[in-house]
């Protein structure tokens, strides 16, 4: 553990942590991985690993909160507190697309695989313009013409 390795911090979160220790492990976790300097990529992947592994209830959310406070150097805690906002800005992602899919298929029927991966693949900003724009298509036809647009 004297070397840097991001495995060890994928790891440490799968490790038997008594729960009062469960928040404060968590942050160490995650500034480990933001002293790794990563590319963002792998930076997301092992974080989003230990989020899975390490989910706190929202009690421990707290104490995760108070933990990253104490942290004293402001660019080591802006850096925890990134992982945070991603996690949160991709879980609303995934969930604005879920929700627009089924207001799709319940509004034209089952979508073509390519219409859905199409859908997936748009930005935040504009999956919630068809969020809105989609309560005037009457058929596929004008899914299809406001993707090509």
């Amino acid at each position: 553990m004297s070397q840097p390795n991001p495995v060890a911090a994928a790891l440490m979160a799968k490790m038997e942590i008594e729960p009062a220790d469960r928040p404060r492990m968590k942050v160490e976790c995650l500034r480990m991985i933001a002293n790794l300097k990563l590319d963002k990529a792998r930076t997301f992947l092992i974080s989003g690993f230990i989020d899975n592994y390490l989910r706190l209830n929202l009690i421990e959310e707290q104490q995760f909160q108070v933990e990253v406070d104490k942290i004293k150097l402001p660019t080591e805690r802006e850096n925890v507190m990134e992982f945070t906002t991603s996690w949160k800005e991709e879980g609303i992602l995934l969930g604005e697309r879920s929700l627009v899919i089924r207001q799709l298929t319940r509004k034209l029927g089952n979508l073509s695989p390519e219409l859905l991966a199409r859908v997936n693949g748009l930005s935040i900003d504009r999956v919630e313009v068809l969020a809105e724009d989609l309560l005037d298509f009457t058929n596929v036809g004008d899914l299809e013409r406001w993707l090509a647009a």
